[in-house]
């Protein structure tokens, strides 16, 4: 008997075109866009123009202060210049000029004169080439006591800025308890655009309670966050000590590495796997300054090199001393993974033999891994090339295909 293959395939077609349709619009693939590898999270009351190339003068004086020492800890002095070349050219890679905790609680009226004051000085640094490649501001949560000081900081900020002509950047809505806090912020982000004629504003949630990650119902709440928003969630980020101190653990043990924070974490990635929506680890208090310099580059050092193996890409920095030891530990991971990942690729593409047999979903994470390394620096495009036979398009079309 013959099967009508042909009819049955365009039946199947019709049953399934709905969620052929929902499966385009909410898993729509990685954006091929650069990811920055930390943001930098600077108290607003402290934030002027020149910032981000004074972070790099102070982090290069903290390498410098202790020059021995950095280089016994990272162990490659190629690695140690490509991190003296970061921090001279591009130290911060993303901003976030922070009104909320970082901040703390102000008088409006002093708040307000910090609002325009900071949207001043970053319009000042755009125009002359100052400011990182990534910006944004944190504002204060949605919950009810902060609510209103929230919206009139988001208001007031974008209006400012658009007034000095600078571009607005990502917003980070921090404390998120429920899926209408994130629908509001849509609606509050749809407000602003209306009344200051600004494009579509995106912004990112921060993941800082265990209602974040189980509601009430059992169900990941940060799951249907993402898909709540039409788009405008661009990063979930982990909030190391809220979140801990939520989950009832003792300051002491309060930390990115914490087995709480890896099921956090985990339930992130799965929530925005496909999505689009990039991720950030939290940060580490313990500071490379005074007597515990070895002790705060050893812990970043590694408390980066474990968030990136295991798929974080990007964490918060809180001083200038942490800046060395975020681009070593990160340069180093992709230079110790550059060669190997090379010659896998290549053998893929039909270029080379291997003893490993890699399939599609492999490949791209094999070029993921190279962009990566391309976009913070950790590699350069001859060098890529000449390993791979690919140039950055190549391989950004083999990484970020889309759906």
């Amino acid at each position: 008997m013959d099967i009508d293959l042909e009819n049955l395939t365009a039946e199947l077609d019709e049953r399934l075109a709905a969620d052929d349709a929902a499966l385009a619009v909410r898993y729509p693939g990685e954006r091929a866009a650069r990811q920055p590898v930390h943001t930098v999270y600077v108290p607003a009351d402290r934030y002027t123009a020149g910032l981000c190339p004074d972070w790099g003068d102070r982090a290069l004086h903290a390498l410098d202060s202790h020059e021995d020492l950095f280089a016994e800890l990272v162990g490659d002095d190629g690695i140690v210049e490509r991190v003296r070349g970061k921090l001279r050219a591009e130290p911060v890679e993303d901003l976030r000029i922070d009104f909320e905790d970082g901040y703390g609680p102000h008088p409006d009226d002093a708040e307000d004169a910090d609002v325009r004051a900071a949207a001043d000085a970053l319009a000042r640094d755009q125009r002359e080439g100052a400011a990182p490649p990534f910006h944004g501001i944190r504002i204060k949560s949605f919950e009810a006591p902060t609510r209103a000081r929230g919206v009139r900081t988001l208001g007031l900020f974008l209006g400012t800025l658009a007034g000095e002509g600078g571009q607005p950047g990502v917003i980070t809505l921090p404390k998120v308890t429920s899926v209408a806090q994130v629908e509001a912020m849509v609606y509050a982000c749809e407000h602003v655009e209306a009344k200051l004629g600004l494009a579509r504003l995106g912004f990112e949630i921060q993941v800082e309670t265990p209602q974040s990650i189980l509601g009430p119902d059992g169900t990941a709440l940060v799951a249907r966050m993402i898909h709540a928003v039409g788009g405008r969630c661009t990063a979930l980020h982990y909030g190391t000590y809220d979140y801990s101190a939520f989950c009832g653990i003792a300051a002491e043990y309060q930390s990115m590495a914490h087995p709480a924070a890896d099921h956090a974490k985990l339930v992130m990635q799965a929530a925005a796997a496909g999505t689009g929506v990039r991720l950030s680890d939290g940060s580490t208090n313990v500071l490379p300054v005074g007597d515990q310099v070895r002790e705060g580059w050893e812990l970043h050092l590694d408390l980066v090199r474990r968030s990136l193996e295991r798929g974080y890409y990007q964490g918060w920095d809180l001083h200038p001393a942490q800046l060395p030891t975020r681009y070593a530990a990160t340069f180093a991971f992709y230079r110790r993974g550059l060669e190997p990942a090379a010659a896998r690729l290549r053998a893929y593409t039909g270029g080379g033999d291997s003893a490993i047999l890699d399939e599609p979903a492999t490949a791209r994470a094999l070029a993921d891994f190279l962009l990566r390394s391309l976009h913070c620096g950790a590699a350069d495009d001859d060098e890529i090339q000449g390993l791979t036979g690919l140039d950055r398009e190549g391989i950004t079309g083999l990484a970020r295909p889309g759906r």
